[in-house]
């Protein structure tokens, strides 16, 4: 087995999201976008984060049920996204953060998507955006797989973790929206934010170091907004709000 796909790991990957500042912010940026999506959901049903992992998410929105492919100790169920297992129309909320880039089938996860979500019911994906300089920072520095010409939306998966392509959201939403919205005509695309140029890889992610004191978050972002300002391309990041109707 891959390190990476071993749940055992649940308790340091809990621990360093905690010890680091940084990321511990940026994780909760995420939330707060979470709860302004659910705040437009059906006020009935289920609201679900998928590959949750190390997610703190229960502590900012306790009615969160969390949920991973790895059989991690940390969460609420355990199951395949691709396969998922609740009745139609029975979702209003479903949330992801840097997951859907590791779904090595991007159609039956949407399928799924549709099927499972109420009218009105949203899903916010939280992944990469391979901006001016996400996409070298992808290509060479890190390590998971990166292929912005794949023709498919799905790849061989060595692993839940360890299996990727981090262009996937990229490829889905703006190379080949059209596909998208032809193959899902019930999840319309509500809206896509990018966001984060340099915070996320400056706080080293999910590795052991950090090179943004708490001292300098409020450069750090003034940093990201300013580049932001230039261009959105500047991003590494993205939001996508999807409603189904």
């Amino acid at each position: 087995m891959n390190a990476l796909d071993d749940p055992r790991r649940a308790d340091e990957l809990v621990q360093r999201i905690q010890q680091k500042s940084a990321l511990r912010r940026l994780y909760l940026e995420v939330y707060a976008a979470y709860q302004t999506v659910l705040d437009r959901c059906p006020q009935t049903g289920m609201s679900v984060e998928l590959g949750a992992g190390a997610s703190f998410v229960k502590d900012v929105i306790p009615e969160m049920t969390t949920a991973d492919i790895l059989p991690y100790s940390t969460i609420d169920m355990t199951f395949n996204a691709c396969h998922m297992p609740f009745a139609d129309n029975s979702l209003r909320f479903v949330g992801m953060q840097n997951v859907l880039h590791h779904v090595p089938d991007a159609e039956a996860f949407f399928s799924e998507c549709q099927r499972c979500l109420m009218p009105g019911g949203r899903v916010l994906i939280a992944d990469q955006y391979p901006g001016w300089l996400a996409h070298w920072i992808l290509k060479y520095a890190h390590h998971e797989a990166y292929d912005p010409a794949a023709s498919e939306w799905s790849f061989p998966s060595s692993g839940p973790l360890s299996g990727a392509n981090g262009a996937l959201a990229w490829i889905v939403f703006f190379r080949d929206r059209a596909r998208f919205q032809q193959q899902f005509p019930q999840l319309r695309i509500e809206r896509i934010d990018r966001h984060t140029p340099l915070r996320y890889w400056l706080s080293g992610g999910l590795k052991s170091w950090s090179l943004i004191p708490d001292s300098c978050w409020s450069f750090a972002c003034s940093m990201d907004s300013l580049l932001l300002k230039c261009s959105p391309k500047w991003a590494s990041f993205m939001n996508i709000e999807l409603v189904k109707h």
